[in-house]
């Protein structure tokens, strides 16, 4: 099986619901690090021989346009993030429209293509918000990888569909993975996941998925792969999760590239 990987490409202090914390850290004293911790990602890639999907913020390909063209020109796809790392659901159908709108043309602009595919920060698309799906629709979207069929406090359908699936019209649904196990789906796909369980648990629940013919969606962000990064006041548990493992986290990216075969989103669905 081809599995597809993915990158979330924002900055280390993009983390949604500790807005009281971020609204005193004075933000521009600090180094921009998306830059640097893409590239090393970039190498990692290469290295393996492996292309993955961009989910790029639009503050970011605006602030780095050939950070961008790069990762189109070494055979990666580009995708959207949205312009700000801002939840859809605290949107109005209007705003969230005109960032998407912004975010595309941006993309679009810089690698002179067209952007297909779309995930929401913080995997945002909910019950309280899946009136965003006939905006991408509108908008030229293909695919969606935003539905995490997972119970959490701040996102998630648990009786979504695990698997690519048409969710609305022609547009498919390609979730980040979970492991089916006690009628609980278990997260696999990435992030804080991936950085906290023991690689073997990760590696045991893709192969079963890629041993029911299933395509694995995993996702990482390059400030997993910055361990020196500023460390942000925030509660507890979203401390713990944000930052737990940031040293181990390029050795299980590695581990992966090398266990899996991977591609881009687009590849994975077939999508000309």
């Amino acid at each position: 099986m081809i599995n597809a990987l993915t990158v979330d490409l924002e900055e280390w202090y993009h983390i949604t619901g500790i807005d009281d914390y971020l609204k005193n850290a004075d933000l521009n004293k600090y180094a921009n690090r998306a830059f640097n911790n893409t590239m090393r990602l970039l190498d990692m890639f290469r290295e393996a021989k492996v292309k993955a999907t961009f989910f790029v913020l639009g503050c970011i390909a605006e602030r780095f346009p050939e950070l961008v063209k790069r990762i189109d020109q070494e055979g990666h796809e580009v995708a959207t993030h949205g312009f700000y790392h801002d939840v859809i659901y605290k949107r109005t159908p209007e705003e969230f429209a005109k960032n998407l709108r912004d975010a595309i043309s941006l993309l679009s602009g810089i690698i002179n293509k067209k952007i297909i595919g779309f995930r929401a920060p913080d995997f945002s698309i909910t019950e309280k918000s899946l009136w965003a799906l006939d905006i991408l629709i509108a908008l030229g979207i293909k695919y969606d990888c935003s539905v995490f069929p997972v119970k959490h406090p701040r996102y998630g359908m648990p009786k979504a569909g695990r698997f690519p699936y048409k969710i609305k019209d022609d547009l498919i649904e390609f979730p980040p993975s979970t492991y089916r196990i006690f009628n609980y789906n278990l997260p696999v796909g990435g992030g804080a996941y991936l950085r906290i369980f023991p690689y073997w648990v990760v590696k045991a629940a893709l192969k079963s998925l890629n041993k029911e013919n299933k395509p694995a969606n995993i996702y990482v962000h390059p400030w997993e792969v910055d361990p020196e990064q500023p460390r942000i006041k925030m509660p507890a548990a979203r401390h713990f999760t944000h930052y737990a493992n940031l040293d181990k986290a390029e050795k299980k990216i590695r581990a992966l590239i090398s266990d899996f075969r991977f591609t881009t989103v687009r590849e994975v669905l077939g999508i000309v």
